[in-house]
């Protein structure tokens, strides 16, 4: 996360039959005879909801991949006069019917006792990817000005062809929030290998490759002193599996695992 701490989302573990037998869970085999049944967890709930906003978001507000937001576009209009209203709410609609064509959601924000900067704010604290707005001189020009969530930038665009343009622009924002988290996670990923170096890296937040010697006393000892664990074990990964001396015990090590200080 973007504190340097880890989290633990989705995770699965081997429960044995110590559920099924409080429980008295049974199952026939293939003799006929009844065995509790050996059950599995996986923990795939709301904690992913929480990882996807401490991982994205900022002190805005929500920042909500495009794949994932209820409402991909907000559009607000701004005008002084009724007729002005109009007008904007009627190519909003037209505009709106394009979108929903190429499979976005859109919503009209069409309240009339907000100022407009208090629906930006709010619509960036609620994270929705796109929001497009559009003036009087909007409306005679042909564009819109289009703000994006994950940048905080804007720009003006011609109304025409601009559903094709938001579309693709999903796909953009969506690639562009992964490729930053991924970049933000590789930046913190450092190879620690000696004790003294563990425990002034360990207070920089982050992950740390180190070698472990396998034991269960000295993960334990290490998350005593420092209040470290073990995140993940990586199995896919060749700068892990190499020989080493284990940062705690310095006995010997096949391979590098992942410390850090969790939630």
């Amino acid at each position: 996360m973007q504190d340097g701490k880890a989290l633990q989302a989705g995770t699965s573990h081997f429960l044995g039959q110590n559920f099924a037998k409080a429980f008295d869970v049974q199952f026939a085999n293939k003799e006929g005879k009844l065995e509790y049944v050996w059950a599995t967890s996986w923990g795939v709930s709301t904690r992913l909801m929480g990882a996807l906003i401490m991982c994205h978001s900022d002190n805005n507000g929500l920042v909500l991949p495009p794949a994932l937001a209820p409402i991909q576009v907000v559009m607000v209009p701004i005008y002084k006069k009724d007729e002005e209203r109009e007008a904007i709410l009627a190519r909003m609609q037209e505009l709106k019917a394009e979108f929903e064509a190429k499979g976005l959601s859109v919503k009209i924000d069409d309240r009339d006792n907000l100022r407009p900067g208090f629906k930006f704010a709010e619509w960036e604290l609620k994270g929705v990817p796109v929001r497009v707005v559009i003036g009087p001189r909007d409306l005679e020009g042909g564009h819109v000005e289009l703000a994006r969530r994950d940048t905080s930038t804007k720009e003006n665009i011609p109304q025409e062809g601009l559903a094709d343009h938001v579309a693709a622009l999903m796909d953009e924002i969506q690639k562009n929030l992964y490729a930053k988290a991924l970049a933000f996670r590789d930046a913190n990923i450092r190879k620690v290998d000696t004790w003294e170096e563990f425990l002034v890296e360990i207070e920089k937040g982050g992950f740390l490759l180190c070698h472990w010697d396998g034991t269960p006393e000295t993960e334990e000892k290490i998350k005593d002193l420092t209040k470290a664990t073990i995140r993940c074990i990586p199995i896919d990964s060749c700068v892990c599996e190499e020989e080493g001396k284990c940062v705690y015990s310095g006995r010997p090590s096949q391979r590098r695992v992942i410390f850090a200080r969790a939630y």
